[in-house]
């Protein structure tokens, strides 16, 4: 089938108004600067929109100062994306379906199509994307180079272990169908890689079918920590999704307490509504989130669900999506932008872990009221995938004085603790840290030697983790 890009819903900006332009080759940059979802740092870079392999295949023909990344919708909270006074390539309008079969569900897409495009195109039609990030507006490109996670990893695994194969542009300008059993060094590579590997031109996976549009959802409060981590343990092995909002500024008795949340699809679907949006389309005062409003929040939002708990159904799209309806949220932090920190730490390690990281948290009394604690099942596919068995924590931090250095002593008790960061929420984790918590680096190091010696791809976080040599 051929489809057809609807409107963006989401049109929050990460880019500054153009300057003027470069020529490079027989193309034609745009000088702009770019930022994130996280929008902590604005980057000088060369953009250039692509829309086609021959187009992909021209770019790296050329010589081009600095590297080059792809950009797809700009929601990966960091530096991944970035490539400072380098090219970026905006990737967002490779967005056609090519191929879909009803008998498997197998689909086989361009790497700009969003989620959002299959969710809203595939699931009248009995079909889910398997595995999802929390924002419907990433797109399948960036799930396959940060290996997302949803809230049935313990079920389903990660984006990864659902794509049956992938055809990669490489630095040299080769095409190579990659796959678990075929070219499957680069595949481990690809799966998670940041987008180092080269340019995806199309990703086949395999879509789950549904019988109807919603999940039955159960709420109940936990009063801590330990009733916490008890009760995502005793559902993780039973339960299709779950996820837990946490308070990250109780203290005492409090620490850790919050909300669980876990569901099933449902055979009974509910009435198609549309969702009522609403959009920010002003920066907040920087004084808008402090201690005393965001423990406000929290505490009415703990009291949001009943003291006995309680069902609903829900259409998955409130379930999956809850933070897409208020567009541009990111801009409640201010102009400043934000950090967003998120580590796993295996199972053996979790309650001390947690405690400590809850602790300089509550402490620093810097934390948002976006907090989630969530169980993972097993290892990723790729050489540098995140989820490991384990407990995983985040939260977004407003970026202001004294929260560089709350992050990093986040990151020493990560790797005290065993643990590792997310490279797609991460701008700040140091290049020995990362060293520390992804010991198949130096795999994923051999490939890259092996297929880009010249370093045609490049990134502001490739650099600032000194991801190429120590």
């Amino acid at each position: 089938m051929q489809y057809v890009k609807p409107a963006d819903k989401d049109s929050s900006r990460v880019m500054r108004a153009k300057k003027h332009q470069h020529p490079v080759g027989t193309h034609r940059w745009e000088s702009r600067l770019l930022g994130t979802w996280g929008r902590s740092a604005l980057v000088p870079v060369r953009l250039m929109s692509a829309r086609n392999s021959d187009q992909l295949a021209g770019v790296l023909a050329a010589e081009l100062d600095n590297g080059v990344i792809a950009y797809g919708a700009g929601r990966s909270y960091g530096d991944a994306p970035l490539n400072s006074s380098g090219h970026v390539l905006l990737t967002r309008r490779m967005n056609r379906v090519l191929e879909f079969d009803s008998a498997t569900g197998d689909i086989v897409c361009e790497p700009g199509v969003s989620f959002d495009e299959l969710f809203s195109t595939f699931l009248p039609k009995g079909y889910l994307v398997p595995v999802t990030p929390g924002t419907a507006f990433a797109t399948i490109g960036g799930a396959v180079a940060n290996d997302v996670h949803g809230k049935n990893h313990e079920s389903v695994g990660s984006f990864g272990d659902h794509v049956l194969w992938i055809d990669l542009l490489l630095p040299n300008g080769e095409i190579r169908r990659i796959a678990r059993n075929h070219n499957e060094e680069l595949f481990h590579a690809t799966i998670g890689g940041i987008g180092l590997t080269g340019f995806i031109l199309a990703i086949c996976f395999r879509m789950r079918k549904v019988g109807s549009n919603a999940v039955m959802v159960a709420e109940r409060r936990i009063e801590d920590l330990d009733a916490f981590l008890a009760a995502l343990e005793s559902v993780r092995q039973r339960t299709g999704y779950s996820v837990g909002w946490i308070d990250g500024l109780a203290r005492g008795r409090h620490s850790g307490r919050g909300i669980l949340e876990t569901a099933e699809l449902s055979a009974e679907g509910v009435a198609e509504k549309p969702r009522r949006t609403l959009g920010i389309g002003f920066d907040f005062p920087g004084s808008t989130l402090n201690p005393w409003s965001v423990a406000l929040f929290n505490s009415l939002y703990y009291r949001r669900v009943p003291a006995g708990g309680r069902e609903r159904l829900v259409h998955l799209s409130r379930f999956l999506y809850p933070l897409d309806v208020l567009h541009g949220w990111n801009r409640i932090y201010g102009k400043r932008g934000f950090y967003q920190f998120q580590c796993v730490l295996p199972d053996s390690t979790s309650v001390a872990g947690l405690e400590q990281l809850l602790d300089s948290i509550q402490r620093s009394r810097a934390a948002s009221f976006l907090a989630v604690l969530k169980t993972l099942g097993g290892e990723g596919l790729g050489y540098l995938s995140f989820p490991q068995r384990g407990y995983t924590l985040a939260l977004d931090f407003p970026r202001k004085p004294g929260v560089r250095e709350l992050m990093n002593r986040l990151e020493r008790i990560t790797l005290e603790h065993g643990g590792r960061i997310y490279l797609a929420k991460d701008a700040c984790v140091s290049a020995a840290g990362f060293r520390e918590m992804y010991p198949k680096l130096d795999q994923y190091r051999d490939v890259l030697n092996a297929v880009d010696p010249e370093q045609r791809m490049n990134s502001d976080m490739a650099r600032r983790l000194c991801i190429r040599q120590d």
